[in-house]
This record gives C-alpha cells, sequence and structure tokens, in this order.
C-alpha cells in the first residue's frame, strides 16, 4: 500500500480536484458536486433533519464520490463559506462569555486527560487490529488535525491514503451521528423560519460589521499564525463585536444554508478517488476508532454533568472528534455555549498538533519507511 503515497492523497484529503482539469472541466466537476449537494440538502430538509443542508450534501455528495460520480471541490471554495460560518459563532458570544471562561478550568484539564487516552486507544487499535504500520497507525489514531497529520504522516513515511481517509471517515461518522442521535433523543429543536427572514434579517449597517469583522479577522489570524484562520480570525472578530455590544449582526438565514451545503460538499468531495476495496476497511476501522472516542466522551461528559453539572450535551460537543465548525454548528442549533465548545476544539488541534509533531519526530525518522503488516 505504498504507491500514489504523494499528490493524490493530498488532494483527496483537501477537497481539490486530482489531476489538475481544465478549469471548464474544474467547473463542471464543481457544479455537478453542488447540484447533488443541494439535493441532498433539500431531502434532508424536507425529512425535517438536524443540520438539513450539510449533513445531506455530505452524505449525497459522500456516495456520489466512492460510486466514481466526476464531482469535485476546488480548494479556494472553502474559505469563503468558512468565513461565513465563523461571524455567526462569533455572533453567539455575548458580555457574559468572558465571566464563564474561570469556569471552564475542569473541562479544559479533563481535555487532556481525553486526548491521551483517546490517542493510545485508537493508536493501538490501528497498529495491533488493523495492522497499520507503526507511522500509519500513530498519525491515523492522533483525534483530530486532518490536514495536518495528513501532512506530517507524509513527511514521516506513512500511507497517506489511509490517513487522509481515516480522518476523513472520523468526521463524516461523528458529524453525521451526533445531531441524528441528539434528534431522536429530543435535544434539537429546529423550528421553521418565515422566508423572508431568511432574506432581508441583515441591515446595511450589520453588513458593514460583517465586512470588517471578517477582513480583519483574517489579516488577525494570518499575522498571528493562527490555525483555521478563515474560521477562527472572523470568528474571534465577530465575537469582539458581539461581545462589547457594537453590533447584534448575524448573516441571513439563506446565507447560511448555502455555507452549509457548500461545507457539506467539501467534506464529501474528499472521498473522490477512494477505491471500495481501500475505502471499506478503512470506513470500518475509523467506525471503531470514532467508538472509541465518543465512549471517552460520553465518560467524561457522564462525570462532568454529574459532579459538576456542567451540561452533559455541551461536554459531548466540546470532547467530540469532529471538526471544530461542525460541532459549532451543532451547538448552535442546540442553543449552548458556543464559545464553550469553539475553545476546546481550537485547544485539542493545538493540543494534537502539538503532542503529533512532537512525538512523531521523537519515534519516526523521517526517512524512515517501514511497511505496513
Amino acid at each position: 500500500m505504498r504507491e500514489g503515497r504523494g499528490g493524490s492523497a493530498l488532494t483527496m484529503a483537501s477537497g481539490a480536484i486530482p489531476g489538475r482539469p481544465s478549469k471548464v472541466a474544474a467547473s463542471g466537476q464543481f457544479l455537478l458536486a453542488l447540484t447533488i449537494g443541494v439535493c441532498g440538502g433539500g431531502v434532508f430538509a424536507w425529512l425535517h433533519l438536524p443540520l438539513a443542508w450539510m449533513l445531506g450534501s455530505m452524505l449525497a455528495c459522500t456516495v456520489a464520490a466512492t460510486l466514481g460520480a466526476p464531482i469535485a471541490a476546488p480548494g479556494w471554495s472553502r474559505p469563503p463559506l468558512t468565513v461565513v460560518i465563523g461571524l455567526m459563532l462569533g455572533a453567539s458570544f455575548t458580555p457574559n462569555t468572558l465571566h464563564n471562561v474561570t469556569q471552564w478550568l475542569p473541562t479544559v484539564s479533563g481535555l487532556v486527560v481525553y486526548l491521551v487516552a483517546g490517542g493510545v486507544f485508537c493508536v493501538l487499535y490501528l497498529r495491533w487490529v488493523a495492522r497499520y504500520d507503526p507511522i500509519t497507525a500513530f498519525y491515523s489514531g492522533m483525534p483530530g488535525g486532518l490536514t495536518d497529520m495528513v501532512i506530517m504522516g507524509e513527511q514521516s513515511g506513512g500511507d497517506v491514503r489511509i490517513i487522509a481517509l481515516t480522518h476523513s471517515c472520523r468526521v463524516l461518522l461523528v458529524v453525521s451521528a451526533l445531531p441524528l442521535l441528539f434528534a431522536v433523543f429530543g435535544h434539537i429543536s429546529l423550528p421553521p423560519r418565515p422566508v423572508a427572514s431568511w432574506i432581508v434579517n441583515w441591515s446595511a449597517s450589520g453588513l458593514g460589521w460583517a465586512a470588517a469583522s471578517a477582513i480583519v479577522g483574517i489579516a488577525g489570524a494570518h499575522l498571528l499564525r493562527l490555525p483555521t484562520k478563515y474560521l477562527f480570525g472572523p470568528m474571534a472578530a465577530s465575537a469582539v463585536v458581539h461581545a462589547t455590544g457594537l453590533s447584534e449582526f448575524t448573516p441571513p438565514q439563506l446565507l447560511l444554508n448555502i455555507a452549509q451545503v457548500g461545507l457539506g460538499v467539501v467534506i464529501g468531495c474528499r472521498f473522490r478517488g477512494a477505491r471500495l476495496g481501500l475505502f471499506l476497511p478503512v470506513l470500518l476501522h475509523s467506525a471503531v476508532v470514532s467508538a472509541i472516542l465518543l465512549s471517552i466522551t460520553v465518560s467524561f461528559a457522564t462525570l462532568f454533568s454529574r459532579y459538576l453539572g456542567t451540561s452533559f450535551l455541551q461536554v459531548v460537543l466540546a470532547y467530540s472528534p469532529g471538526g471544530l465548525t461542525e460541532m459549532s454548528l451543532i451547538a448552535v442549533s442546540l442553543q449552548l455555549d458556543v464559545a464553550f465548545v469553539a475553545a476546546h476544539h481550537l485547544l485539542r488541534i493545538f493540543l494534537v498538533v502539538i503532542a503529533a509533531q512532537f512525538l512523531g519526530l521523537t519515534l519516526f525518522s523521517r526517512k524512515s519507511r517501514d511497511g505496513p503488516n
């Protein structure tokens, strides 16, 4: 399983178009992906499922991609979508948020223990049961940081196709399962909104604050070299605007639905080019890894809710091994503290990347090329 270790796996992980097709062909592939995504989101919305536009488009494009449909999402498509979602997440911050930060120390401390336990169990499973080589098992089992794990895994000599697929499947499974499970147990209520409010709930003043938040946020995050700058920068700037009472703007629902469809399409298109012979075993092992991490998540959430009175669902979303953007969107749907969820995921990404970089350099030389057993 060593062939194709370079560009194809990285291309799939990022959602970019493999093979560098012409601009016309690339546009056609993206348009087809968007069409499939809108149809999938529309079906989910018609069924009144939670996060319908993101989950529906994501699952529809995942199925289409694995069946060989000529769809792809170019690399430039995600940043503008992420900016819109970042602005919305920042709008969930209030003046009380800073006061609540001091109450997060127990869950932040627990997050470190969770990452160590989750990483050890997942890596050992992938090494001993899935029989991945040590490098591939290590970078596939780290609980977070898809792009970072793919890049570091490739540099260390791991099978980047398996690393990319494992993390993509993990995000897909967690993002798909959590809202549906919450809905089954009655924790999500998504009241319909008038169509007019989807379009006209953003004033000229709000548009100005949103644009300023996006520009200043991205520039600041870039200068500070912060992770996920297109999400974290606008979110941080929007949070400052809302927490200080300068504005109460929120992006129109129509724009948010478009962003969710685009995000679902990008995630689904990651699976383009994944052969079923490789995809199905990796999906199975990713399901086990996701189950391990979610089990540990539920255990921590139970302890914190029972002994500290912390919201069970809030801790589940803060610890869940899904994406920062996706878990924050679910928090919005549940009307939970988005700042709490986002802060824990940012810390998770930071700790995982730092730990993987340190341990990877310590355990594996860059010239290591051990094959899988």
